[in-house]
């Protein structure tokens, strides 16, 4: 079975869910193009959640995907805070701020019952998750909704563990990809292969349809990664420009730049490891610290730096969050980019 038949589209491409840069609006033009578009939950209230799930349910021309984390919440841990604390209190000095005063962050949400009753009022054709699935409990209600699922594998053993447990099809997400690894079975970022590397070696040991992530930019990418067996494709780093979505000014501005050419994966925003421009927190802090709290904790402190920095037209406390290829980021609409990309399906 195709990936289109599996999951009703015209075009085997998938907007990838990026959380705090888009919302409905993207997903849907992607939607109007004959790709999937995907809506990133796990940051979204559930009054916010509630709009966005209706917005799609009632305007979306085709099928669509709501995305959802599926961490643990990390335990209280008092010591390893007080670090990190201590980390960054040169910086909230430099900047005249108070470090005694700092709100909480946005939250993270994994996939829960509240969820799960929204989406029985807001049925999407997919659904799928980031780090790992939920509860069997959750899965069966998601499955009950008639909802096809995806999940993201980062490895091989990943993808065995995921079509064991029941999934439709499989996100290989390679080392390129913007934003959080979906790694779920391991913390060792030494497992982490680049997508071409990747994608052969999960569609010969699944056999569920692969869908390849990670590194894709242009219509280029797209046949070269179908030609190693994907069934489909998902990009996210090529919309990051397009006027739907709701990226910063300070990211769209990288974006634009040469320093965009130079990512790292890095646990300094969230505690958790994802691709983002280097920027001045990664290089002093990261890119990899041991002081940064489990995710998604580390970014509660560094919320007031962010906000403070973005004020004056910086990005040096925000995440940046992109791919290795930004060459296929253009200010464009997302239905005219999603257009082009379909061209790598009709040649």
């Amino acid at each position: 079975m195709t990936l289109c038949d599996l999951l009703d589209l015209q075009l085997p491409l998938i907007q990838a869910p990026m959380a705090g840069v888009q919302g409905s609006a993207l997903a849907l033009e992607v939607c109007r193009a004959g790709g999937l578009g995907s809506l990133p939950c796990a940051m979204l209230g559930p009054e916010q959640l509630e709009r966005e799930l209706q917005n799609l349910h009632e305007n979306a021309a085709g099928p669509w995907n709501a995305n959802f984390f599926c961490h643990q919440p990390p335990l209280p841990d008092p010591e390893r805070d007080a670090a990190w604390l201590r980390r960054l209190a040169p910086y909230f000095d430099e900047f005249g701020l108070e470090i005694g005063a700092i709100a909480p962050g946005a939250a993270r949400r994994p996939f829960d019952a509240d969820a799960l009753a929204l989406l029985e009022r807001f049925p999407p054709a997919v659904v799928s998750f980031h780090f790992g699935l939920p509860s069997a409990e959750l899965l069966a209600g998601v499955r009950a909704l008639g909802a096809k699922v995806l999940s993201s594998a980062t490895t091989v053993d990943e993808a065995r563990w995921l079509e064991d447990h029941g999934v439709d099809a499989i996100i290989a997400q390679g080392l390129e990809a913007g934003g959080h690894r979906g790694m779920f079975l391991s913390e060792d970022l030494t497992t982490q292969n680049g997508t071409f590397a990747l994608l052969p070696q999960i569609v010969q040991a699944v056999e569920v349809p692969v869908i390849a992530a990670g590194g894709i930019a242009d219509a280029g990418g797209v046949r070269a990664a179908m030609a190693l067996g994907a069934a489909g494709v998902q990009l996210g780093t090529a919309y990051l420009l397009c006027p739907e979505a709701t990226t910063s000014a300070v990211h769209r501005q990288a974006l634009q730049q040469e320093l965009a050419r130079h990512t790292a994966i890095t646990n300094v925003f969230s505690g958790r490891p994802a691709r983002g421009i280097v920027n001045r927190l990664i290089r002093e802090v990261g890119p990899i610290s041991p002081d940064a709290p489990a995710f998604p904790l580390a970014s509660t402190a560094i919320g007031p730096l962010r906000s403070a920095r973005e004020k004056a037209g910086s990005g040096d406390f925000s995440p940046l969050w992109a791919g290795q290829n930004v060459s296929g980021c253009r200010d464009i609409p997302a239905y005219d980019l999603t257009r082009e990309l379909a061209a790598a399906f009709h040649d």
